[in-house]
């Protein structure tokens, strides 16, 4: 544990030429911050530039913070691109100026507010969607093998494909603008539905127990993932792009084909 920490004095270390504004984000901004809690610092550039040398991880009193820079066309992808939107918007609400002299981020705070998700961002995150539908097969033709072979390393990879991806996945194509990191299960388990066919099977692809006192094994949790695919295509299928949705459908084709042949 550390002791209190003066974030204005802590924001001035990396302070500096080039930088217009140092904010504070993450748990330590919404005010839910534990003993354990990273500290966010993000600086906004003058311009866009290359990683700063202290980027990066940083230890004071024995807190963890973490400082990242910014520039203007990053500031901008904040708000038009869905991936990004969907895990930024929210928490830059919430943000506090620590340094703010010509209330640069005063004004990005303001657009968070207003921001609302369009039909141009609902069009991008559906295309976004079926690319990384497609970037996913491949972990669940490794989850498939991996049943098939009993292989772990297959099916780690599998399991990872199968909650993290398609969260990420049904994420973006909803427009879902999550709080922060620690947020997005219950956040999204609260807006698609806790007894969402969606929301069960993503639980048990985690590893959490639905329905039954123990923990799924790392086969069931496997199982629940490729189930994910399917039913994340068939809430979004019909949104997809043609040239993915062919390949998305023959991996759905596939998974229902061979999955009942594989038991626990």
């Amino acid at each position: 544990m550390h002791a209190a920490l003066d974030f204005k004095q802590l924001a001035s270390q990396f302070n500096g030429d080039g930088i217009r504004a140092v904010i504070l984000l993450g748990s330590h901004a919404r005010g839910d911050a534990g003993p354990f809690s990273d500290v966010d610092l993000v600086r906004l550039l003058a311009k866009d530039a290359a990683e700063r040398p202290d980027d990066g991880s940083h230890l004071f009193d024995g807190a963890l913070v973490v400082v990242s820079s910014v520039g203007p066309a990053k500031v901008e992808e904040w708000f038009s691109e869905p991936q990004v939107a969907v895990t930024v918007v929210a928490g830059l609400r919430r943000g506090i100026p620590l340094i703010d002299p010509e209330n640069v981020f005063a004004a990005i705070r303001e657009r968070a507010a207003a921001f609302e998700w369009s039909a141009d961002l609902q069009d991008r995150a559906n295309r976004y969607a079926g690319k990384e539908l497609v970037g996913w097969i491949e972990e669940m033709h490794k989850g498939l093998e991996g049943l098939r072979r009993d292989d772990v390393g297959r099916l780690l990879n599998a399991r990872f494909g199968g909650s993290w991806g398609l969260s990420h996945v049904l994420q973006v194509q909803r427009g879902l603008l999550i709080s922060g990191d620690n947020g997005f299960y219950d956040e999204m388990a609260d807006a698609l539905g806790r007894e969402s066919t969606w929301v069960r099977l993503r639980a048990t692809a985690y590893g959490l127990p639905v329905d039954a006192e123990e923990p799924p094994s790392l086969r069931a949790q496997v199982r629940a993932g490729l189930k994910l695919y399917i039913e994340t295509v068939r809430l979004i299928g019909d949104v997809l792009p043609r040239k993915e949705r062919d390949m998305i459908m023959q991996t759905v084709n596939l998974i229902e084909q061979e999955l009942p042949m594989r038991s626990d």
